[in-house]
């Protein structure tokens, strides 16, 4: 099956057909625009549960099919986030573990659903609705910073901002420190071949230093915040020990701005090349924002992929899984799967149903979903509202990611206007 060739410098280090693919799943290029649209198609048509080799690894199986991903998502007996929901194993400055202690995405219940509950309660949906009068003035102060230049970079001074002042406030932070660590997730998200060496476990043990300031910070001057009751939690039967805190930091700060930030980047993008369906949604914004925004996420599907590793010898479809291999989930094809979605190419800011997986499923459905749409909404609708004629002069820089899709740098242009 021949889904996708390479000529590209470098395409030596794949050298059988099957490799190839692999080279183009594993390859930052491959996600250069966003996703691979027509490589998933083919994969879910001619090879929905594909065999990729890795190099220097042992490889892995792609599921592009939303019934697979689905399934397999919600069953974890069967398929374990541990020891990694990354495609690589585990390796020195991953940020995943640190000595003993290990991060919350990857462990099973009952110990996941033990620490999940730790913070479970800070985003519920009605603990998201009540920030959301905070959410509105945070976006008004966002637009404000940018509506009297006529330009900016939206990823770095809209979309960005958002996320990084509400895990700022949620921990007790100052928000301009909130900002500066948004900028080392960038690092952590892009694909290593991409970053100058060691950046990586660089930018991870970075926030690892600041996390522990804030720990010294927290004990001494106690808050009415997420990071203080966060030090105070007990887990089955005990205290988190600091490097637990230390990894629950990372990913709030790593996994509270990734949905957000690429899904208004993104999602701008496409309302941008699709004038039709913004001007359906303009004319009735507020009646229509709920239904469009839960599109723009299926379409945009910020989160590449999840691995999960098979517990026992099981099957997927007619394909045979082996206790050990690695089962990687590719939301962004699932939710293009012509199976569960009517014309799924098409962005339609009307669909209903829209069963859409962007936010994952099972044990591990993203903990912040209820907030990032508060979000979204409140950020949409001041650009949508305040910033006219938007437009983007130039196709945007994407991250240099396998992992999270979404544009690293979007200048656009619009009319000048007064702050608010």
């Amino acid at each position: 099956m021949a889904i996708v060739g390479s000529n590209r410098p470098g395409a030596d280090r794949a050298t059988s057909r099957e490799a190839n693919l692999t080279g183009d799943l594993l390859d930052p290029a491959t996600f250069a625009q966003g996703h691979p649209i027509d490589l998933y198609a083919r994969l879910r048509a001619e090879k929905p549960v594909f065999r990729n080799p890795e190099p220097g690894g042992s490889g892995f199986w792609a599921l592009t099919r939303y019934a697979d991903v689905f399934a397999v998502d919600h069953d974890f007996q069967n398929f374990s986030s541990e020891p990694t929901i990354m495609i690589a194993d585990p390796g020195i400055g991953d940020g995943g573990t640190l000595g003993e202690a290990k991060m919350m995405l990857m462990m099973d219940p009952p110990h996941h659903t033990a620490f999940r509950k730790l913070i479970r309660g800070e985003f519920t949906k009605p603990a998201a609705a009540g920030k959301g009068s905070r959410l509105q003035a945070l976006a008004r102060q966002i637009v404000n910073a940018v509506i009297e230049r006529g330009e900016c970079d939206f990823v770095a001074d809209v979309a960005g901002e958002m996320p990084s002042y509400v895990i700022a406030e949620l921990m007790g932070m100052p928000l301009d420190d909130g900002r500066e660590l948004y900028r080392l997730t960038e690092t952590i998200h892009s694909a290593p071949e991409t970053m100058p060496d060691g950046a990586i476990p660089q930018a991870v043990m970075a926030m690892f230093t600041y996390a522990t300031g804030l720990i010294a910070e927290k004990h001494a001057r106690p808050g009415d915040d997420l990071a203080t009751r966060l030090l105070n939690a007990e887990v089955e039967g005990r205290r988190l020990t600091d490097p637990e805190f230390l990894l629950f930091f990372l990913l709030l700060i790593d996994a509270g701005g990734d949905t957000t930030r690429n899904l208004l980047s993104s999602g701008l993008l496409a309302l941008t090349r699709h004038p039709d369906q913004k001007a359906w949604l303009m004319a009735d914004l507020d009646a229509r924002l709920d239904l469009a925004r839960e599109e723009l996420l299926r379409w945009a599907s910020p989160v590449i992929y999840m691995r999960r590793t098979a517990t026992r010898d099981t099957r997927i479809g007619d394909t045979a899984i082996a206790a050990g291999d690695k089962v990687v989930m590719y939301f962004g094809a699932a939710n293009r799967d012509p199976a569960m979605f009517d014309q799924p190419d098409r962005l339609d800011l009307a669909r209903a149903p829209n069963e859409h997986i962007a936010f994952g499923g099972g044990p591990h459905v993203c903990l912040g979903q209820h907030l990032a749409r508060l979000e979204i909404d409140a950020i949409l609708r001041e650009v949508l509202t305040r910033m006219d004629g938007f437009e983007i002069p130039a196709e945007p820089e994407w991250l240099a990611s396998t992992f999270i899709s979404g544009p690293k740098s979007m200048p656009v242009r619009f009319r000048p206007d007064r702050r608010l």
